[in-house]
């Protein structure tokens, strides 16, 4: 005993000497298949928080003693300890395949891919798109199978619509749940802010969780019905300081016009046409050769910069920071998007490792300038035969303009339309969380967790009207569009949205027939509140005059307890059950609460006695999963207080005169005390597995999807205070099936060859609306209050068009007015209107990625096949008579060149309100899109190894395949009438890793 109390004694005073004795110890870390460097390794002495990361080429140096263990990882690696017994170690890491091991973010917790019950994908950097990349939405589009990415047009914070296996909803919210570390997001943009992934830098983002099926997303309750996008930051690093600056200019073209007349087409079409009218060509016999798509688009530009920091600050606090700028110019002249991005992760450890502090902070300031979407339609109708400058000066401005002596005629000039006007979106956000996770000390498998967060946002709009150089106002004295150079519109928002997460999460290990246990259970709150007001003007005697403000406040509260279960049993069955129990406040309070239960089984088929000797099989999974979910956002059509009696201050532009001053007055709302959650009830199977060493691998799943109570925005009855407003009504089936495949034929030192791919088949029936049969659901086209054709009814799928068969003559042209009589009783009526899904029901995407030494080729594609677009522009754009306006005002207007050279190949006169409910305007839109190409090459320019560079060139929007003759193909909403074309974008970068 004597003896053994010596030898401690003597350890504890030679200790620290053995510290003193630190020598520095070097190596290169290299992945066992290829024999290539692992840049961005960890190295981390054993049983402290010292460590380091491999640089660019894979190597590292650290200070250890002798004895000491050095701990080598990398994500999808085995980790590796090696004692320090030399002054160099090099170590080889093996490909984790058989663990599987990539972390997946599923809601209040994680697991691994090995070991998820649920329909998840996780994209990481490898996965995403690449190219002109400037929103984070942008990075995933085509690369989830069943999940649909669509652009509202080329607009540089164009609005977005993403929908995973279709949405389960008729008029509430369709879009999923996206969380931001932690952090849920509403789904009310700011005001200035069309989309909300504009606030995070894509540079920032490390990886995508998307969690698809019930089993998975019910964990989050009423705001999962649709599927939930969980992105994940990067934090920062243990080891050495990194620094990394990453920048890309990139140039946008005009893909694709709408064919319209071009000048000398135009004026021999009105001669052969309409030669009575040809002295409204050109201008004092000048014919001019003007391409108005030409004068309102431009070749446009962007610039990207990023910096960003990791380091361990007094080698105990990792930290990673970041700042980006990015200039966005559209194609559209006069719009343009100015971001400005910073973000903060902090992560330190404290108590031996036992409390994990985690911060993210994200700041972003947005400057827009929105262009009048007006001057696209109006490029579309302008005479081509007339200048865009007045040759004499004129009065707008030094741009032309036809005009009578009751003012301008026509369209207006396309151009001037940018030019003149000024609106500027401008919003600063910030979102940010804490979470505080404590290891109880003597109950080590016990974790408190709490996490606090919020996204808050200020919001300023001002729209002017600019000066137009005006030298005599002449008889246009009168008329406020000449006069009016003031402010025509301002709003001021500000928007809170407050988080806590409470929960506790208990972890445990055995060596018995139960593996392991994971449970979390807790409290959930989330407050979303926006407040505002606008300034309305109008026209006082030629003057924009101030009206009175109109103020708004909104609020919405959901709280939330949880609960969820992991267990394994033998390393070979999974079982997982989730509890959800939802308040909302948009809900009466007996009606207020929702609960949504989830379970999930699986099966690792791999682990059986009869495969697990398999040495060419590394996973082999089948999943079994049930959950229900809830649906409550229904705050587009019927605000946030829809279950009670409100008076609502009435709109300014509506008031009554007394005396001189114009009064706006209190209205009553409608509501339904009765509305109730929306539930989704979802059934999934599935197949994971992973072959040949990771050659072979993917995953395969089949989905039923029933939906009742739906909230729907449906007729009322006579008496109500709105013809229509939401109510509980009716079910919707849908039944999907996905599969994405990855092929990894090549993997060798010099030469890397992956190809990717995915499909999805979804398709959504109504099965009942209670007693209503069909009600319309919106789809304007420009015509006459209550010319739409969208309908919704019931047996038919969900988002249709309702429209006449068109009849048509021998040589295939179009009879106007004639249909088919569907029923036979010989009377044209809404009885023989046939209904037209226009939502695909297949989507996919696929992709290949090569590398050979330090050159690397990545190519992407996506389409849909099906689906269907309603032409707006050949409806009122596509007949001789859209030349020439009803009555005679002076003017002719452009339309499409359907024109052969001796006949225009459309109607004669302009469609009747009975016309326009034909399917001769509906087409086809499959198409097939190369989406991005990239081509990069890793150079080494310094003898320093430690700096990496590499230089890329990229293509997106390349082009695309489709027998559509509008503009675009992919349409959300199914109808084109003016829209903003989608650019074709070329990019050049570089990324130095310092």
């Amino acid at each position: 005993m004597q003896k053994k109390i010596s030898m401690i004694l003597l350890m504890l005073f030679c200790a620290p000497f053995y510290l003193m004795a630190q020598n520095n110890i070097s190596g290169i870390v290299t992945d066992s298949e290829t024999n290539s460097p692992l840049p961005g390794a960890t190295i981390v002495i054993k049983g402290t928080s010292t460590g380091v990361t491999t640089d660019f080429d894979g190597k590292y140096s650290i200070q250890a003693s002798e004895g000491s263990v050095l701990v080598f990882s990398y994500i999808g690696f085995e980790p590796v300890e090696k004692e320090v017994t030399t002054d160099v170690i090099n170590v080889t890491l093996k490909n984790d395949v058989a663990q599987l091991d990539e972390v997946v973010i599923i809601g209040y917790g994680t697991t691994t891919k090995k070991d998820a019950t649920g329909s998840v994908q996780l994209l990481t950097s490898k996965d995403l798109n690449k190219g002109a990349i400037t929103t984070a939405d942008q990075m995933i589009a085509g690369k989830s199978a069943g999940v649909r990415v669509v652009n509202n047009g080329g607009d540089p914070d164009a609005g977005i619509n993403i929908r995973i296996r279709g949405g389960s909803s008729l008029n509430a919210n369709n879009s999923p749940l996206i969380v931001i570390d932690g952090v849920p997001l509403s789904n009310q943009n700011p005001a200035g802010q069309a989309n909300p992934l504009t606030l995070i830098n894509p540079n920032d983002i490390e990886s995508f969780s998307v969690l698809k099926d019930a089993s998975s997303t019910a964990i989050y309750g009423s705001r999962a019905s649709n599927g939930v996008i969980i992105i994940t930051t990067k934090t920062g690093t243990k080891g050495a300081p990194q620094f990394n600056f990453s920048s890309n200019v990139q140039v946008g073209t005009l893909s694709r016009t709408i064919d319209i007349f071009e000048s000398s087409e135009y004026t021999d079409f009105i001669q052969n046409t309409y030669p009575n009218s040809s002295e409204l060509l050109g201008l004092n016999g000048t014919i001019y050769d003007t391409n108005w798509q030409d004068e309102i688009y431009r070749t446009s530009y962007t610039l990207n910069n990023n910096l960003t920091a990791r380091g361990n600050l007094f080698n105990k606090i990792p930290i990673r920071a970041s700042f980006g700028h990015s200039e966005i110019n559209g194609i559209l002249k006069e719009s343009q998007l100015n971001r400005y991005t910073a973000s903060l992760n902090i992560s330190p450890e404290f108590f031996d490792q036992h409390l994990k502090l985690t911060i993210n902070a994200k700041g972003i300031a947005t400057e827009k300038d929105q262009p009048d979407g007006g001057a696209i339609g109006s490029a579309l109708t302008a005479n081509p035969t007339l200048p865009v400058y007045d040759p004499d000066g004129g009065i707008f401005g030094g741009f032309y303009q036809l005009t009578d002596d009751q003012g301008i005629v026509g369209p207006a000039n396309p151009l001037a339309l940018l030019k003149q006007r000024e609106r500027n979106e401008d919003a600063d956000r910030f979102i940010g969380n804490m979470e505080l996770r404590y290891k109880i000390h003597g109950l080590e498998d016990l974790t408190a967790v709490i996490n606090t967060g919020i996204d808050y946002s200020e919001s300023t709009i001002n729209e002017y009207f600019l000066p137009s150089a005006v030298a005599s106002y002449s008889i246009f004295e009168s008329l406020p569009i000449f006069n009016n150079f003031s402010e025509n519109y301002s709003e001021d928002q500000v928007k809170r949205d407050h988080l806590l997460d409470a929960y506790l999460s208990y972890e445990k290990l055995w060596d018995g027939a139960l593996r392991k246990i994971d449970v979390q259970a807790g409290y959930a709150y989330q407050n979303f509140t926006t407040q505002g007001v606008t300034y309305p003007t109008t026209t006082e005697n030629g003057f924009r005059e101030s009206q009175q403000p109109f103020k708004y406040y909104t609020e919405l509260n959901l709280q939330s307890y949880f609960a969820r279960t992991n267990l394994n049993f033998y390393d070979k069955y999974l079982l997982t059950a989730s509890l959800r129990a939802d308040g909302s406040s948009l809900f009466a309070k007996d009606q207020r609460w929702g609960y949504f239960p989830a379970v999930a089984l699986a099966w690792k088929i791999d682990s059986e006695n009869f495969l697990k000797d398999a040495e060419w099989l590394s996973q082999l999974k089948l999943r079994l999963g049930w959950g229900l979910t809830g649906q409550q956002d229904i705050t587009g059509p019927v605000g946030f207080y829809p279950n009670t009696a409100l008076y609502d201050d009435g709109d300014p532009t509506v008031s009554y005169i007394f005396g001189d001053r114009a009064v706006t007055t209190y209205r009553a709302n409608a509501f339904n005390p009765d509305l109730s959650w929306e539930k989704t009830s979802t059934y999934n199977i599935g197949i994971d597995f992973d072959m040949f060493s990771s050659i072979l691998s993917g995953t395969i799943d089949a989905y039923t999807r029933n939906t009742t109570d739906l909230l729907a925005e449906v007729p009322q009855s006579e008496g109500a205070l709105r013809n229509r407003f939401v109510s509980n009504v009716g079910e919707t089936d849908s039944k999907g099936f996905e599969a994405a495949l990855q092929i990894r034929p090549i993997q060798t030192n010099n030469f890397t060859l992956e190809f990717n791919s995915n499909v999805g088949f979804n398709e959504t029936y109504i099965k009942d609306l209670d007693n209503i049969t069909q009600f319309a659901s919106g789809g304007g086209i420009g015509r006459g209050t209550g010319v739409n054709i969208g309908q919704t009814a019931v047996g038919e799928r969900n988002r249709t068009f309702w429209l006449y068969e068109q009849i048509y003559t021998a040589d295939g042209a179009p009879i106007e007015d004639a249909f088919v009589d569907q029923n036979g009783d010989g009377v044209i009526s809404d009885s023989d209107r046939i209904f037209i899904p226009f939502e695909p029901k297949w989507t996919y995407g696929f992709g290949t990625y090569m590398q050979f030494k330090s050159l690397d080729l990545t190519a992407n594609f996506r389409g849909q096949i099906g689906g269907r677009i309603y032409n707006g522009n050949l409806l009122n754009r596509g007949f001789t008579a859209s030349v020439i306006p009803l009555t005679d005002t002076g003017f002719i207007n452009n339309a499409l060149n359907l024109y052969d050279g001796t006949r225009y190949n459309g109607f004669s006169n302009i469609p009747s309100d009975l016309q326009a409910l034909s399917d001769f305007y509906v087409s086809d839109a499959s198409f097939l899109r190369l989406d991005n190409i990239t081509l990069g090459y890793n150079l080494k320019p310094f003898d320093d190894k430690k700096i990496g560079l590499r230089i890329y060139g990229s293509a997106n929007n390349v082009f695309v395949v489709t027998d559509y003759e509008g503009l675009d193909p992919e349409n959300f909403d199914g109808i084109e009438a003016s829209p903003y074309a989608r650019p074709r974008t070329f990019t050049l970068g570089l990324n130095l890793d310092f």
